[in-house]
């Protein structure tokens, strides 16, 4: 993993879009169609801002997936993740397929999730870390880095969900969905590129022990320092007084 550190969240942002959007140029050069995973999280919203205006990118040649959803929220919702991936990047680029997470499809939905993904490699995951290091919905109670599963049902642990209501998208706790279909994290760890943006003092505690910490289930985004084409993208506030090691720069 490479670290970059960049004063603020829009500076961060456009830096991590600028990187996808040479990576995927770089791949459409040599193959037929690019395979992307998009995390939903405000922490996004300025890589998608900068990938939405690429006039570089051929889109009509990107398949692309989200890497978790809700367990019980009404079709169209605007807490939904396919929802904000939607708004904010999916439905201002002419893609070539997007294949959207139906939280309440069950074992049936996760089988037909894992069949979509298992048909070619994934070439790009854009992706966040939880206030409590989770990537993707694998929070450290569920976060299993050996999973034998790529997609399945997970109950959310307390921090997670109160970090939906920190980040505005529900009004309150209660409202805040308890269950959840996650991409696991070997099959987040198979792609060939990782881009991680994680901006916001909220985060400074996550990452240092992302950085810092040992490889382990207590922070799951600790497992990013062993992919070996992971970049992650910090503000001055998510970096906060952590140190970041000289072989990670």
């Amino acid at each position: 993993m490479k670290v970059k550190v960049y004063p603020n969240r829009l500076e961060m942002g456009e830096a991590a879009g600028k990187a996808v959007e040479q990576n995927i140029v770089s791949l459409l050069g040599c193959q037929e169609e690019v395979r992307m995973i998009f995390a939903a999280a405000p922490s996004q919203n300025d890589l998608l801002h900068y990938l939405r205006n690429s006039p570089s990118i051929a889109w009509n040649r990107v398949v692309v997936f989200h890497m978790d959803e809700y367990v019980d929220l009404q079709a169209g919702a605007a807490q939904l993740f396919s929802s904000y991936l939607k708004e904010h990047l999916f439905a201002h680029v002419p893609l070539k397929q997007a294949h959207f997470i139906d939280g309440n499809g069950g074992a049936a939905e996760a089988g037909r999730y894992t069949h979509l993904l298992a048909e070619k490699p994934v070439d790009i995951v854009c992706m966040g870390i939880g206030e409590n290091g989770h990537i993707a919905f694998n929070d450290p109670p569920v976060a299993d880095f050996n999973d034998p599963e790529v997609v399945k049902e997970v109950a959310l642990d307390q921090p997670c969900r109160q970090q939906q209501v920190n980040d505005g998208c529900f009004a309150s706790l209660g409202q805040v969905p308890t269950h959840a279909l996650t991409v696991t994290i070997p099959a987040l760890m198979a792609a060939k590129s990782l881009y991680c943006v994680v901006p916001g003092k909220t985060k400074a505690q996550a990452v240092a022990a992302t950085l810092l910490g040992p490889v382990d289930t207590s922070c799951p985004a600790s497992i990013l320092r062993t992919h070996p084409q992971c970049t992650l993208f910090l503000d001055a506030d998510s970096l906060g007084d952590t140190t970041v090691p000289d072989h990670l720069l």
